[in-house]
């Protein structure tokens, strides 16, 4: 494929993968050209999606400055590969990556993205604006992401904003992958030692490490190849035993009400009504979860909040989305 026509990129780096869109910065009617991308129920934006690119973690933070920049690059590769389209400066670009919710590490990306003439126009922003801006018209609301790690944003509809969690996995991420399976790391551990509930967990790690005593999980968790990643990714090892083990129930339980509480403290920081307001979910375990995605949403109305709730299946949506409005700023 060949095109004039001026270009856009929209990047989303998580803890555990990193996608890229390139997209024409002006969008064609309805079935005209582009790869048709299907953003998922609730999304108000429409997109001409040229080439899509994916490759590992993205979060600067969590994978490391080198790493992720590693990444991201082949991601755009890879989406200009798709595109057919040799690599070329796009008129606009919105990174949106986990662990550069800050000025530090925005500044750091952009000098980056700016070095590698990515884009004329260039911005960084933390994950949850794009799923903001993907998820409400108006770009206001609250953004709640559970996935390797853990936040929520919020804008308000004066244009005040404000996080809650985010601390990364050894301050917080609360709620999070990680967290859930550090927990049943720590509750397996326990239970072999007689000071903690029989669990399941026990076993089951056991078997996924392939060992038959307790103490050889040391040897196979303190390795420098356990990354946070596949620490978080252990969570799944919880969610399956929750069925028929109490303690992993708990562990759930506790997550649960832990997202719930960064939800409830952005509403009253950022003085939102407590019915009405946009929430969109995202992050692995919000979307592939259901059961927990039901019970942290009990959990937020238990708190007394009654949101509008979208799910966004690609928070790359709001990035392609932002860059669009960073090119055709005045």
């Amino acid at each position: 494929m060949s095109t004039n026509a001026p270009l856009v990129l929209g990047i989303d780096g998580g803890g555990t993968k990193t996608v890229a869109w390139l997209a024409l910065l002006n969008p064609l009617p309805p079935g005209e050209g582009g790869l048709r991308s299907n953003p998922g129920e609730g999304s108000p934006v429409s997109h001409d999606v040229l080439g899509r690119g994916t490759a590992g973690p993205g979060n600067p933070r969590a994978a490391g400055f080198d790493v992720a920049q590693t990444n991201i690059d082949a991601a755009i590769d890879a989406a200009f590969a798709e595109a057919k389209l040799p690599r070329q400066p796009v008129a606009a670009a919105c990174f949106g990556l986990a662990g550069c919710g800050r000025a530090e590490e925005q500044e750091r990306m952009t000098a980056w993205a700016e070095s590698r003439s990515i884009a004329y126009m260039i911005e960084v922003t933390g994950d949850a604006e794009p799923l903001l801006a993907a998820a409400s018209p108006e770009n206001w609301g609250i953004a709640l992401i559970c996935g390797t790690g853990s936040l929520a944003w919020g804008r308000n509809q004066r244009g005040q904003a404000a996080r809650c969690g985010g601390w990364g996995y050894l301050m917080g991420d609360d709620g999070s992958a990680y967290a859930i399976a550090l927990a049943g790391l720590r509750a397996a551990v326990r239970a072999a030692d007689g000071r903690g509930a029989p669990t399941v967990l026990l076993s089951h790690f056991l078997v996924q490490f392939g060992v038959t005593d307790a103490e050889q999980l040391v040897g196979k968790v303190y390795v420098p190849e356990m990354s946070v990643d596949r620490i978080a990714a252990l969570a799944a090892t919880v969610f399956r035993s929750a069925p028929s083990d109490a303690v992993s129930q708990r562990i759930i339980a506790g997550a649960a009400k832990e997202l719930a509480k960064m939800t409830a403290a952005l509403v009253g920081r950022l003085q939102l009504a407590p019915r009405g307001f946009p929430l969109a979910l995202a992050g692995s375990v919000l979307l592939n979860q259901p059961d927990f995605q039901r019970l942290v949403r009990s959990e937020i109305a238990m708190r007394g909040l009654k949101p509008s709730e979208v799910a966004v299946a690609e928070p790359v949506i709001g990035a392609v989305k932002l860059a669009r409005q960073l090119a055709t700023a005045r």
